[in-house]
């Protein structure tokens, strides 16, 4: 039974957080293609798509990081890193999640299967672009929204400039509130040499975490006039933009606690949004 504790635990089963950032972008796109009315079982199975590549993706992020969280203070207890899962184990877990994953495959069409090889190989390539890269979160931005163009290649056989759009407000969003975590691991990431948006902003990182949080909020609204949403959806993005002067102030003395309790708090945003989406949907102009 520990031993299954110790998988969860590298799963992150106990902290929903990242499914949740990755459902909200999903569901945005699945309830835009379908109008409001996608089919349901596509709901069911990307929302289990997405439950499973995030397991998958933390498992591999672990197998990746694991001489590195060691030294960090938020991670060093982590299975991989403390030796209570074996990276043979790990690997095994990955392969696993993603065959379970890839049975999902078989309720969708084949442009959607296509975009799921590429999701495969963005979550499976992500931990790695902080070795090189000060910005891992853009990379990040693509593969926790790629399962936007596979929810419209679903619902509709096809992606549309909508879909592209949509991805490109969720990877602003994804710099935003990936900065902010990264703020939380500043300190240790110099030490031991890891690359961020936190480092490369530096003082700037609040102003650049409004900036971006802005420019996903602008694109969020070209979405929704593209896409003919009623009043709702531009209330839900004035509300969003409350929540993210918010993290503003949480984030003003960047507290390493703070940091990380204001990229928890863009859960709030995603569901916000979610809202708008469906209330623009349903309620006539």
């Amino acid at each position: 039974m520990s031993k299954i504790r110790d998988y969860l635990e590298l799963m992150r089963m106990h902290r929903p957080i990242g499914t949740l950032l990755l459902l909200w972008p999903t569901y945005w796109a699945l309830f835009l293609a379908g109008r409001g009315h996608p089919d349901p079982l596509l709901v069911l199975v990307f929302g289990l798509g997405v439950l499973l590549m995030r397991s998958a993706g933390c498992v591999i992020n672990d197998y990746a990081d694991r001489d590195f969280d060691a030294h960090v203070a938020r991670t060093r207890d982590r299975p991989l890193a403390s030796g209570r899962v074996s990276p043979r184990e790990a690997l095994g877990l990955f392969v696993v999640l993603v065959l379970i994953s890839a049975s999902l495959l078989l309720f969708l069409n084949w442009l959607t299967i296509a975009l799921a090889v590429i999701a495969l190989l963005l979550a499976a390539t992500y931990p790695f672009f902080k070795r090189f890269t000060h910005l891992p979160q853009a990379y990040l931005g693509i593969a926790f929204g790629w399962g936007i163009p596979m929810a419209f290649a679903a619902q509709t056989g096809q992606v549309p400039n909508l879909a592209w759009l949509l991805l490109a407000a969720n990877i602003a969003w994804v710099l935003a509130y990936d900065t902010a975590y990264a703020m939380a691991d500043r300190p240790d990431d110099l030490k031991i040499g890891v690359k961020s948006t936190a480092i490369l902003f530096g003082r700037f990182d609040r102003l650049m975490i409004a900036l971006l949080h802005g420019l996903a909020l602008g694109l969020l609204y070209w979405v929704g006039r593209q896409a003919g949403l009623s009043w709702p959806f531009d209330l839900s993005l004035l509300l969003a933009a409350g929540l993210a002067l918010y993290e503003q102030w949480l984030i003003r003395d960047r507290d390493r606690l703070r940091s990380f309790q204001a990229f928890l708090h863009n859960n709030w945003i995603g569901m916000t949004v979610f809202a708008g989406i469906l209330g623009g949907l349903y309620i006539p102009a």
